[in-house]
């Protein structure tokens, strides 16, 4: 450690403020405000600029929310309702442009035997109980962790700093002693790493402990989504949701969240599975909201907000050490998404909430926080939970998708109606092992020779790849209208500011430039939900902060044997609190 660096001294700290650490906090919270509690400094550091700053549209069932707020009115949070209706929509292709494998043309076939007339969408006749959110509640994420974040404040026992990015674990003979922030050292009795599914903390605890045996984080999705004022009129009610897949690829799964007050959250997941190297999320989101069977509700409406991040969906196959000296990991970093449900929001605020039920115990007890201890007191717990029993159900939900979609859809309804007994097997490979080239993609669709074409004319001219083949493929252009349909930088701009305070470095850094120079993908530049990464000199990539929404979806996309992208602490990103 730097002798010129300045250190200070908490009894606790935790790395990013999420629902994990809301869940966490909100424990801690309850038994330091009450009789006889000892005094400690307990500080919470969160990368975005405010505590709302988190970008999700999310219905959960709530299961742990509620044990901690056992009267939690959804009035007393913006854009919180519960859940009304919900449905499982199989979407068909309007424009015949999507890539449809044989087994997707027979499903194709038997829907539109079903489908209501010019609305190319089958609503199935029930939704799977393990997908089913019953009793549970629409909410925006940004919303609900201000809200929670304003509950802790008013306690006075937590001190939450946003805008406060932590670049790395302070680590001593074997034990994590606390964090490193840009200009500070702050040195903790126990850190709590809850940096979501791309944190550098957790990253670099990966790096230095390595993983459990069998374990890796391997499988992945960039979730996008829009905020919309539905038109005037708009005949659907707060607390629908509908799940959909199909379109606009068989692999993108897409929602629609009906929040009061005339608001939805539409959006999709695009999958580490799905093949297509020119993967562009944003333009697949405006030709999913233009599908006629959501389409009937948005046409009109107005974008509010609009954001981007990713998901790690690896699930419980992705779980690290969960505890170690000095340390433990909750949330998304710990492996607890549920990957055969789609929910992860819940199933964080659980894993908050067992580690700080065991962290009382010690403190009751006088204990130092020991991996034995950690482990006795909060891994047995989420051993011994429902987050545990279903996460096993979920285990090898998706392993399917690895062969196919239609074999994925196979063993996702297989382990779910078998809690996990059964299921497709499959290897999962990294993203770098799968995906293929423009060539291979559209090899049925487009001569290679023109491919070639395209590819030139867009590094001439600094585009991306995505648009020129996505058009030339037979997608419809997008028809903007300046209030809902709008390009990309438009939306940036509309849907949160981005800002990328001056002193610091950049935080998305290409490792060896000269191995972007054989890059025949550069699945950078092509998924980059900011536009931020853009061809630069030659072949290599060049980056703009200013434009960077913190997505993450670079480190994992990069097509480079063990990747070739550096994604760092840093401020900035959407400045949203309705994401």
């Amino acid at each position: 450690m730097s002798t010129d660096r300045m250190t200070m001294d908490v009894d606790i700290v935790c790395v990013g403020f999420g629902p994990a650490a809301g869940g966490f906090l909100s424990t801690l919270n309850g038994y330091l405000t009450g009789p006889d509690a000892p005094m400690l400094q307990v500080l919470c550091y969160e990368r975005a600029d405010d505590l709302g700053f988190g970008v999700s549209g999310v219905v959960t069932r709530a299961r742990a929310i509620r044990e901690t707020f056992p009267a939690l009115d959804p009035a007393e949070i913006p854009m919180s309702t519960r859940v009304t209706s919900e449905k499982l929509v199989y979407l068909l292709d309007p424009h015949g442009a999507s890539r449809r494998p044989v087994g997707v043309q027979a499903m194709d076939e038997i829907a539109g035997a079903f489908a209501a007339k010019g609305l190319l969408g089958v609503e199935l006749p029930y939704v799977p109980d393990f997908l089913h959110k019953k009793d549970g509640f629409i909410f925006s994420l940004g919303q609900f962790n201000q809200w929670v974040g304003s509950q802790l404040m008013m306690g006075g026992a937590v001190q939450i700093w946003p805008a406060s990015p932590v670049n790395a674990p302070l680590i001593e003979n074997g034990k994590v002693v606390g964090v490193q922030l840009v200009d500070v050292d702050v040195r903790a009795k126990l850190t709590v790493v809850a940096d979501g599914p791309v944190g550098p903390v957790s990253r670099k605890l990966d790096q230095h402990f390595g993983m459990p045996e069998g374990h890796a984080r391997d499988e992945w999705a960039v979730g996008m989504k829009a905020v919309i004022e539905l038109p005037e009129g708009a005949d659907v009610e707060p607390g629908t949701v509908f799940h959909t897949v199909g379109y606009p690829e068989p692999e993108i799964f897409g929602f629609f969240y009906v929040h009061p007050d005339r608001l939805a959250s539409v959006g999709i997941f695009v999958p580490s599975w799905f093949d297509n190297p020119v993967r562009s999320t944003y333009r697949y989101l405006q030709h999913f909201m233009q599908h006629p069977y959501l389409w009937r509700y948005l046409e009109g409406g107005r974008l509010r907000s609009w954001g981007a991040k990713s998901l790690l969906e690896a699930g419980r196959h992705g779980e690290p050490y969960l505890a170690g000296d000095g340390y433990a990991r909750i949330g998304e970093c710990s492996g607890s998404t549920n990957v055969l449900t789609g929910s992860g929001v819940d199933e964080a605020w659980a894993t908050g909430v067992q580690l700080g039920e065991g962290v009382v115990e010690l403190l009751k007890e006088g204990a130092e926080f020991t991996r034995e201890n950690l482990e006795r007191v909060y891994v047995s717990r989420r051993r011994a939970s429902w987050l545990e029993a279903e996460s096993k159900t979920a285990e090898h939900a998706r392993d399917g998708f690895q062969r196919g979609f239609v074999s994925g859809l196979l063993g996702m309804a297989m382990a779910g109606f078998t809690q996990g007994k059964a299921y497709v097997p499959a290897e999962r490979l990294a993203v770098s092992d799968r995906l293929q080239t423009p060539e291979q993609y559209y090899e049925s669709r487009i001569p290679r020779e023109e491919i070639a074409a395209i590819r030139e004319e867009c590094a001439a001219a600094g585009r991306p790849l995505h648009d020129a083949l996505m058009d030339r493929a037979g997608w419809p252009t997008i028809p903007y209208d300046g209030q809902l349909l709008m390009t990309q930088q438009d939306a940036l701009l509309l849907g949160g500011k981005v800002t990328a305070p001056s002193g610091l470095e950049d935080h998305v850094v290409f490792i060896e430039p000269a191995v972007c120079d054989s890059c025949r993908t550069q699945v950078c530049v092509e998924i980059c939900s900011g536009e931020a990464i853009r061809r630069g000199e030659g072949t290599r990539p060049a980056f703009d902060r200013e434009k960077c929404i913190h997505c993450g979806a670079c480190l994992w996309n990069c097509s480079a044997p063990g990747g070739n992208v550096d994604f760092r602490a840093g401020s900035g990103g959407l400045h949203s609190a309705e994401n």
